[in-house]
């Protein structure tokens, strides 16, 4: 056992990017994806003279700061695994909340969703499996993040049409939704020096960062075209940056969404902005 931990501390010494208890973690993290054997396991037969040489080069991109999500190629959401790349975005605990308010609110069946900037598919993915025979699509405008989204989906049997899409510039040709979801780029530029270096250096920009010009610029053009391929009633969820939520319900009313709210994560943060399509 005591070998195990001085491992463990001596390692985690290494990963100056995160605080003690989360190096502690990404360790224990890595030793257990390469070596197959539960924590308790390791504690009374492990000998750092048999650590394969795989782990040991793993560790070496640990210490760049590089994500372990991006290393081991999958990440953790909502109970299951998805597979990353650096095309797309690392699943958040904060998406979490958001397709867990969704599912929780939604309970009908047969209902049709879109999720817009869809990276990995996890959120398309977690609905399709979660809610009552949905019909469910999912849109991005990076191919390559499309490309492993379709993995996800084909991996846990999930059934999401996904299509190529600029939201920007175009606008999906679907109609009648019930629900329309979005975690779009949120980060403005002018933010960019405050991130988390693992981030910043790995993480797709693409899928971050937005003009500080006009950061709600992805919130407006999906409340609008969601005005069009919501029906009447229809909702609109999206997860914002904490800083924007008062200027996205101000989005929204503009254009004539009603019950509009703030919800706030785990952390006491706003997180997420509701509204719904007027009747018609």
């Amino acid at each position: 056992m005591g070998a195990f931990l001085e491992l463990v501390n001596r390692w985690s010494s290494h990963l100056k990017l995160y605080p003690k208890p989360e190096a502690d973690s990404l360790v224990h993290w890595l030793l257990e994806h390469h070596l197959g054997m539960r924590r308790v396991d390791m504690m009374h037969f492990l000998e750092e003279k048999d650590l394969p040489e795989a782990l040991k080069q793993d560790f070496e991109r640990l210490k760049t700061g590089e994500p372990i999500q991006y290393i081991l190629g999958h990440g953790p959401f909502y109970g299951r695994e998805f597979k990353v790349s650096p095309a797309t975005l690392i699943p958040r605990n904060e998406t979490e909340e958001l397709v867990h308010l969704i599912i929780k609110e939604n309970p009908q069946a047969n209902l049709r969703i879109l999720d817009i900037g869809t990276g990995t598919g996890c959120i398309p993915i977690t609905l399709a499996l979660e809610m009552k025979n949905p019909e469910v699509f999912a849109v991005d405008i990076s191919e390559d993040a499309l490309e492993i989204a379709k993995e996800n989906a084909k991996a846990l049997q999930a059934k999401v049409k996904f299509l190529p899409c600029d939201i920007l510039a175009e606008i999906p040709p679907l109609s009648d939704l019930d629900l329309i979801v979005s975690n779009p780029p949120y980060i403005p530029f002018s933010e960019k020096e405050q991130m988390h270096r693992n981030v910043l250096d790995f993480e797709p920009h693409l899928a971050l960062f937005v003009s500080t010009d006009d950061p709600l610029v992805f919130y407006k053009k999906i409340a609008e075209k969601g005005k069009h391929l919501l029906k009447p009633h229809g909702k609109l969820y999206f997860e914002i940056n904490e800083r924007f939520g008062n200027e996205v319900v101000r989005v929204l009313s503009a254009l004539d969404f009603k019950e509009i709210r703030i919800i706030k994560d785990l952390n006491g943060k706003d997180r997420i902005v509701s509204g719904q399509k007027s009747g018609e």
